[in-house]
């Protein structure tokens, strides 16, 4: 089974599942989504669409804006996995900033009961805000002591995450160790720390979507084969591309079957 562990919600559905389709795809693992660049036909469109998503990564917006935003956006994933469930597995967004009751009270009402397998996209625009994933951590913590439920956390690591905001995930990593971790975008500029800390730690991944170099994408998958996650991060990637690039890059079946499911299968039990 080959497995796109990274995908946004994009209308209409049947474009996306057109596009997997194509590359021949048999689950994509979904993720919510507030802007659509799939739907822009023309610059200025476009720029519109990225306004909103540049500023959710620069951590801009209000706790209580949050939560509306990622209460609808979660609505937007559970009816597309409900209409396909064949074809789509499911993570959800944790507001960060609030208490540790209402976190738990969150993730227990938006994620555990709709099914999902995790908890992400969260896209830090600070060290603060990747200070604040601890309270997550905790909660997550308790949810495998109390019902032996392991939730993955999914975390963007590229710009405007810096060098020591992914020193501050990496502590956390390790400090919560039954907790996997997969480190979106292969940490961007910084993807050298991030391969060494996923080699040496035992439940740290690595998300080969939004990457900016073909040599860093073959490094990383000959290094931690086990560890790698082929994803696309559709609609900022194309799968078919993305699947093509790392079908070029490896020529191991054996690795190939990995990376393309094996791995986000075993991570998602």
């Amino acid at each position: 089974m080959i497995i796109d562990s990274h995908e946004h919600v994009m209308f209409p559905t049947e474009l996306q599942i057109e596009k997997m389709d194509k590359a021949e795809i048999d689950k994509a693992v979904l993720f919510t989504t507030t802007p659509h660049p799939e739907k822009a036909f023309s610059l200025n469109e476009f720029k519109s669409e990225m306004s909103i998503l540049f500023k959710i990564l620069g951590g801009e917006n209000t706790l209580e804006i949050n939560k509306k935003r990622m209460k609808k956006d979660i609505l937007d994933l559970t009816e597309v996995i409900k209409k396909y469930p064949d074809r789509f597995y499911g993570f959800g967004p944790v507001p960060l900033g609030m208490t540790f009751e209402n976190t738990e009270l969150w993730i227990k009402k938006y994620i555990i009961e709709n099914n999902l397998k995790g908890v992400g996209e969260f896209t830090p625009g600070n060290d603060e805000q990747i200070n604040q994933l601890e309270t997550v951590f905790k909660v997550l913590k308790k949810i495998i002591s109390e019902e032996s439920r392991i939730l993955p956390v999914w975390v963007h690591t590229f710009n405007p995450v810096t060098l020591n905001g992914i020193k501050i995930l990496e502590k956390l990593t390790e400090k919560y160790s039954e907790i996997p971790v997969i480190f979106g975008h292969m940490g961007g500029y910084n993807w050298l720390e991030v391969a060494d800390f996923v080699k040496n730690t035992s439940n740290a991944y690595i998300d080969l979507s939004g990457t900016f170099s073909t040599l860093a994408v073959k490094m990383v998958i000959n290094e931690v084969p086990e560890k790698c996650l082929y994803s696309s991060d559709a609609p900022y990637g194309e799968p078919i591309l993305n699947k093509q690039m790392i079908e070029y890059l490896i020529p191991s079946k054996k690795i190939k079957n990995k990376v393309f499911g094996e791995n986000i299968l075993k991570l998602l039990k």
